[in-house]
């Protein structure tokens, strides 16, 4: 059964969504999360909500700390395999034991990972989308974790 982590985003994080409507705080932190996934050897899949959110998040990561580059791609880019972070709209094409799941709704393959890892962002209405999540996890006979950044 997959570990399920919610991070739970500061209320400062609605002030800088706000400020960077096209920048997600959270998006932010996935990519300090990709970074430290990476680190430790992991591959990581990032599921987004539609392509323009994929590629966003894709030049968010090459913005990212240069001593903590990221080898990432697209999916259906870079090699055969994928980079180590690949970061897609569609279902995985290779397995990978990390999910961290961008999107307002549970993607219908998260159940193939070890790792899922959610964000409940400060703003009001992507709270209420992760309740949602957390609860169709519960749902599913898992025991997501809370995490306070």
């Amino acid at each position: 059964m997959p570990q399920v982590s919610f991070y739970l985003l500061p209320e400062t994080a609605a002030d800088t969504e706000s400020q960077l409507a096209t920048e997600p705080a959270f998006f932010h932190v996935a990519a300090k999360l990709c970074a430290d996934l990476y680190q430790a050897g992991q591959r990581v899949f990032v599921f987004c909500q539609n392509q323009a959110d994929a590629e966003l998040l894709d030049e968010v990561l090459w913005r990212f700390d240069p001593m903590r580059f990221v080898p990432h791609n697209l999916a259906g880019e870079g090699p055969a395999r994928g980079a180590p972070v690949e970061i897609s709209w569609l279902p995985p094409s290779n397995a990978r034991p990390v999910l961290i799941n961008l999107s307002a709704t549970v993607p219908p393959f998260s159940q193939r990972f070890q790792q899922i890892i959610e964000f409940v962002p400060a703003e009001e209405q992507l709270k209420v989308q992760a309740r949602e999540r957390f609860k169709f996890y519960r749902q599913s006979g898992l025991t997501p974790q809370t995490v306070q950044l």
